[in-house]
Order: structure tokens, then C-alpha cells, then sequence
């Protein structure tokens, strides 16, 4: 049965690496007020000096946790899909799904908070969410590791927003905000938000000491309005809904950049057959594919007397450079009764945001026959994060 009780805590610096600043040498405190549920967990957990220590659960598949709904949840299971991993489930009403192509892969949609929770009890061994989920529920927990930090979606960023009126009209940093006299022990600066534990160490390191947090859930944007609260901690896309609001982000207010991650158990890694060899697969696929995003692959003939004439009319170009120099092969053809190759066919890669300027710079120099293909993949040699992954499990490669 779930209990709830109110909490007050004293909160001093904690770090959250790697996820945050370094705190600040002074260690204040700060009062924190905030209702916690409690309820029972599905894998049995020892508390060992205030931390949960659990081992890898007893089963033989290995588990992804993925956002069961929203924006989130579309554009996790688009990426996937694009790197040939798409998720296969019988039943949108279940929650447990596949992905056919890596086998003893079980895929559970969970709410976000509960897949960082469940990853850190052992119940999950992967994890997509977003890098504010993971600092706000992991809570610096050294289990959890960042295989990928740089998904491209999910762009948001934790943030203080303050009113534009009133005592706050001219307060444009949070240096500012500290400096107020306003706050004292018996009226503090009260905060809205969603995140009891980032919010709070955050004031803490930044030097806030008088400041009470409440919780809610959804429209934290009116709460300055309706007098409930001075301040907000939330997340923050575009800043419209801050700014309809009449509320303003000011200068070392932010707290995370956020976007999704792809986390996942050091335990699981270290312990648990066949997660190794799953993560790697997944990183290599979302890398490379990642890689080529907005990537093009142009080729074009071009006229000239040996394939080192036309790779330095190339190299010339600063748009042509490629991922790591043009490819130049000879086009053979038969003139006169003979086998000979006047032209060379050349390869680039080129960004979209450049791909125009690569055709003219081309042209210029003699390229004709210019076609342009769009890249799925780009595989290096070795994935640079499968290597700082391994350095980071303490493994050789």
C-alpha cells in the first residue's frame, strides 16, 4: 500500500557528474518541503549507506526501456526504425514489445521517470529518455552511464523563469536573484517545480539560501501569477509559454541542457550476458546514422590528365574536401580501337547546408554529370563512443 508523508530536508551540495557544474566551495543549505510516495519495488534491493545496491535480476533476456507516450515515445521509435531497429508490439495496449532484428531484446514502454528508476534497481538493463529525466530521477547514481548523449531530439532545457514585473523587473541574473534582500528565513523565495532534486541543489550550489520549494503537476507557469509561488523551475522548448506567461528566463539560470539520451546500467554492462554485445550494435547503427543525417554523397566526371591533377583541382575547393578527401577513379572508354580514360569520376560528401556550393565549386572546375544521393549511414573504423564506453567500464579495446 502507498504511503505518503511530508518531508523536510536539509539539503547540502551533491554532485550530480556527470551531469552538472562543479558546486561551489561554500556548502549552504537550504530548506526543502515536498510530499514523497512510497510503494514497493519489483526486484528486492539492499540499502547499503543511504544507497540502493542491487544486482542484475535472475532472467536471461536483456530489457530497453523506451517512453510509452508523447513526442518523446513518435520520435524514439522513428530514430529506431531509421536505424533498421524498429519495434515490433503485437498489442498497443501491451507494454512489453521486440526488436526483430537483435534477438533476447525485450522492448518495455515506461513512463520516463520509471525507466531511470528501474534501470538503477536492476529491472532494466537500457534506456532511452531525456538527459533532464536522467539527472532529475538517477540522482548522480555512478550505476548509470551515458552510452549516447546526443540523440538530436528532445531539445529542451531545465531553467529558472522569474516574472518581468514587479520586484523582479529589473533582476536579469541569478546573481541578481541572490542578491535580493527580500529573502530571509521567515519570507523566502518560493519555487515551483516538478524537479525536488535538481531545483534544490541547484539553488544550494548557486548561493539562493533562503528559498522553499512546492510541487506540481503541469501549468507551474501560472503559479507566479496566482501568488502561490515567486519562481518557477521548468522545463523550457521555445521560452513561448514563458514568455505568454509574462515570465522570463535570466542569465546562470540555466540547469541542464537536455536532449535524449541513450543510458544504461553499469551493472547490466559488466554482469549481464548478451547487454555488451546489444549496446554496441545500437550505438553503432545510431551513430552512423546519425553521422549521415543531412549528409550527401555527390559525384561527378570530370577532364584531366592523371587522377593526382584532378584530386588537387579538388582539394583546392573549400567545399569539396569531403570526409576525408575526394575518391578519384579513372573512366575508361575505348577511342580509336583503344582502352583509355580522359575523365575521372570523383565522390565527395557534402552537408546540405553546403551542397549547393559544392555543385558550383565543381562545375566550376570542370565537373560535369553531377548527381547527388542522400546517405543513410556513415560507419567509422571503431565508433568513438564504443570506445570511450569501454575506457569508461575500465575495459581494454
Amino acid at each position: 500500500m502507498a504511503v505518503s508523508q511530508t518531508i523536510f530536508l536539509q539539503c547540502p551540495s551533491a554532485s550530480i557528474s556527470p551531469f552538472s557544474a562543479p558546486p561551489s566551495s561554500a556548502i549552504n543549505r537550504v530548506s526543502v518541503k515536498f510530499m514523497v510516495s512510497c510503494c514497493s519495488v519489483a526486484s528486492p534491493v539492499t540499502l547499503v549507506n543511504g544507497n540502493v545496491d542491487s544486482k542484475p535480476s535472475e532472467r536471461n533476456e536483456v530489457r530497453l526501456g523506451l517512453p510509452s507516450k508523447g513526442r518523446m515515445a513518435t520520435d524514439t521509435l522513428e530514430l529506431l526504425k531509421d536505424c533498421q531497429l524498429s519495434v515490433r508490439q503485437v498489442n498497443p495496449r501491451q507494454y512489453v514489445a521486440e526488436i526483430p532484428l537483435l534477438p533476447n531484446l525485450e522492448v518495455w514502454f515506461q513512463r520516463p521517470k520509471d525507466i531511470v528508476r528501474k534501470l538503477v534497481s536492476g529491472d532494466l538493463d537500457l534506456g532511452i529518455v531525456g538527459l533532464d529525466t536522467v539527472s532529475e530521477y538517477g540522482q548522480g547514481n555512478e550505476d548509470l552511464i551515458l552510452v549516447h548523449d546526443a540523440l538530436e531530439y528532445g531539445d529542451c532545457h531545465l531553467s529558472l523563469a522569474i516574472p518581468k514585473y514587479g520586484i523582479f523587473e529589473n533582476i536579469n541574473t541569478l546573481e541578481e536573484l541572490a542578491q535580493m534582500p527580500q529573502w530571509t528565513t521567515e519570507r523566502p523565495l518560493r519555487v515551483a517545480t516538478g524537479f525536488t532534486y535538481l531545483a534544490p541543489k541547484f539553488m544550494n550550489d548557486n548561493g539562493l539560501k533562503h528559498v522553499t520549494f512546492s510541487t506540481a503537476d503541469g501549468a507551474l507557469e501560472a503559479a507566479p501569477a496566482m501568488g502561490i509561488a515567486d519562481a518557477i523551475v521548468d522545463l523550457v522548448s521555445s521560452g513561448t509559454t514563458l514568455r505568454e506567461n509574462n515570465l522570463k528566463e535570466i542569465e546562470g539560470g540555466v540547469i541542464v541542457e537536455s536532449q535524449a539520451v541513450l543510458v544504461a546500467s553499469r551493472k547490466s554492462l559488466t554482469l549481464r550476458e548478451g547487454v555488451l554485445d546489444i549496446t554496441h550494435e545500437m550505438l553503432e547503427r545510431l551513430e552512423a546514422h546519425l553521422r549521415a543525417a543531412g549528409q550527401f554523397m555527390v559525384t561527378a566526371n570530370m577532364r584531366g590528365s592523371s587522377a593526382e591533377e584532378v584530386a588537387e583541382r579538388i582539394l583546392n575547393q573549400t567545399s569539396l574536401s569531403g570526409l576525408q578527401g575526394p575518391t578519384v577513379s579513372p573512366v575508361f572508354c575505348k577511342r580509336d580501337g583503344k582502352v583509355t580514360a580522359d575523365y575521372y569520376a570523383i565522390v565527395i560528401c557534402a552537408p546540405k547546408k553546403e551542397l549547393y556550393k559544392s555543385v558550383q565549386q565543381l562545375r566550376a572546375i570542370g565537373g560535369s554529370g553531377v548527381l547527388i544521393s542522400p546517405l543513410t549511414y556513415i560507419f567509422d573504423e571503431e565508433t568513438p563512443r564504443w570506445r570511450q564506453l569501454l575506457s569508461n567500464l575500465g575495459m581494454g579495446f
